[in-house]
């Protein structure tokens, strides 16, 4: 306010009636108190004609409070020389030379009543102060100043691509990615005209390569093989996911999500070859996102435990063996997770179990995924606790879960399958991951490395993996040149069922009671939607719980490729 009093001053010397000499302008108007023809000034500048120039000096001005008295001196100066005078103050105003006289030319008013001494608009006007420097790696806008230096200040990068956020598949631990990471993106403006009528999708194909790379590794006819890799092994999967965005009509978050699956395999071990649902499911939130809900058919490994983008995170095998749905066998199920605050959590489902006998003949007698149930198979209970939160410059990516199902499926008895099926299977896990090192902390904070492990149980007498270990230690980001490349080393110890191995060895057979192996993986995403890995792996045993002299050890050689579209 100091400043505008010295302002208000210097007006009323100058526009006091009486004084010696010609006056420059006239007095006051009797029927005008001086205090109100601040704010009926103010009120001027912001008509449609003057408002961009106010909002860029005011804009400049904003940053400190001590500047308010500027911009309240400055508009009353406008006001009173007219739009001329402030436009050329907005585009910047040289002290030393006087202000041309547009209101005069225009014989709106006489000399006396246009025109404002120079030394009025010294003392009134001075340039504002430079706005704060943006942060790094934060775009400068070049903007005029008051005597005609260049300023800067931030501004804000707007995605083009945000729009499709709401349209991606909800409820999972992991993102799937956005159109910005297809090889597509929005060519030919088709995702832009589906996302105008509420509709988004993502499609994708990850094909996979295994071969021994160890002499004399035992190669088999297709029929009677007995690991991935043991002959060179080929498998592709290909998924589609449509959602439809219901928060269009009131429900918060809702949505529906329709997706297919294809796989094939050289080796059906793992398959068989299938072509079917991959999940038909509803999702919605409540309570301001404190409660999410999703049910349909749903593949409950994105739902649950959490691996690794690129097959570098836990095999999750000691779950699907106690019935656990996948993407190649979806289940009927409903899901509800509870938000206690941003970062802990507790989710539970109620869900169709896959079949007791395994993926394999789950997916034999039910390929397309639309039974509602297969033989034996009974209701799986989960619920999991957990605390994430997300990487912040400073703050390490961090994800704590454990988790157990019971299941109520009847099993076959590994200690003797010629008894009656029994139920009461279950199962229990625990891992974490945390971000040991931020490479880049400002920039992309969940660069950096990670540690992690997992521990997976299951009883014995119905389970064949009763046990399961990882240790795991990955970077993101390794390299500047190669900010979204991933390096993995992942080692692995899988306990089998002691009854099963205790049953094979009655039989005269060769057994082993556990398995471990040493995986190192490179991901490089060589383009929008294009990833490509390679790894080696070498493997104590890789078959399961019974071996032949030739089929000990591998060392796989892994390629695999994964496309979105």
């Amino acid at each position: 306010m100091t400043m505008w009093k010295q302002a208000r001053a210097t007006l009323r010397r100058e526009l006091t009636p009486g004084q010696s000499g010609r006056s420059s302008i006239h007095s006051w108007p009797a029927d005008i108190d001086p205090k109100y023809a601040m704010r009926d000034c103010l009120l001027a500048t912001t008509s449609p004609r003057t408002y961009s120039a106010t909002a860029a000096l005011s804009f400049n001005s904003r940053p400190r409070r001590k500047q308010s008295g500027l911009v309240i001196a400055f508009s009353l100066a406008a006001c009173l020389v007219g739009n001329s005078v402030l436009a050329q103050a907005a585009s910047g105003l040289d002290p030393s030379n006087h202000p041309v006289d547009q209101a005069s030319k225009r014989g709106k008013s006489s000399d006396r009543a246009a025109k404002l001494p120079i030394h009025l608009i010294r003392q009134a006007i001075r340039p504002p102060a430079p706005a704060p420097a943006a942060g790094p790696g934060v775009p400068l806008e070049k903007r005029g100043s008051a005597n005609g230096a260049a300023q800067t200040r931030p501004q804000k990068t707007i995605d083009p691509f945000q729009r499709y956020d709401n349209l991606r598949e909800k409820g999972l631990w992991f993102p799937i990615p956005g159109p910005a990471d297809t090889i597509g993106q929005d060519k030919g403006g088709v995702r832009s005209a589906l996302a105008d009528v509420g509709i988004g999708y993502i499609g994708w194909t990850q094909n996979s390569f295994a071969s021994n790379q160890l002499p004399h590794a035992a190669r088999s006819t297709i029929a009677n093989q007995l690991y991935m890799g043991q002959n060179p092994t080929f498998a592709s999967a290909n998924f589609m996911i449509v959602t439809y965005d219901l928060s269009r009509f009131g429900i918060a978050d809702g949505q529906i999500v329709v997706g297919a699956e294809q796989q094939y395999w050289t080796w059906d071990r793992p398959g068989p070859d299938r072509v079917g649902l991959n999940t038909l499911a509803y999702y919605q939130t409540f309570f301001d996102r404190t409660l999410e809900l999703k049910l349909g058919y749903l593949r409950n490994q994105n739902e649950f435990t959490g691996t690794f983008f690129g097959g570098t995170g836990s095999n999750m095998s000691a779950l699907f063996q106690a019935g656990m749905s996948t993407n190649a066998a979806p289940t009927p199920a409903a899901n509800l997770k509870y938000n206690f605050d941003a970062r802990l959590y507790n989710k539970v489902s109620v869900q169709r179990s896959i079949s007791p006998d395994g993926t394999y003949a789950h997916i034999t007698e039910n390929p397309t995924g639309l039974k509602w149930s297969t033989a034996n198979a009974g209701i799986l209970l989960v619920e999991e606790a957990g605390y994430k939160s997300k990487a912040a410059p400073g703050v390490p990516d961090t994800w704590l879960r454990a988790g157990v199902g019971l299941n109520s499926s009847r099993y076959t008895n590994l200690a003797d399958p010629k008894q009656q099926r029994e139920s009461g299977n279950n199962f229990h896990y625990i891992a974490a991951d945390r971000q040991l090192w931020q490479s880049d902390a400002l920039g992309s904070p969940s660069r950096g490395i990670y540690g992690g492990f997992s521990v997976m149980g299951a009883p014995p007498e119905r389970n064949r993996i009763s046990r399961y270990y990882e240790l795991r230690l990955y970077a993101k980001g390794p390299f500047d040149s190669r900010p979204s490349d991933l390096i993995a080393l992942v080692a692995t110890n899988t306990a089998w069922s002691k009854l099963a191995v205790d049953a094979a060895l009655a039989k005269g057979q060769l057994a082993h009671r556990d398995s471990t192996a040493v995986t190192g993986t490179y991901i490089a995403h060589l383009a929008p939607g294009i990833y490509a890995s390679v790894g080696l792996s070498y493997i104590h045993y890789p078959t399961s719980i019974t071996h032949t002299p030739q089929t000990e050890h591998a060392l796989n050689l892994l390629v695999s490729t994964l496309i979105f579209f």
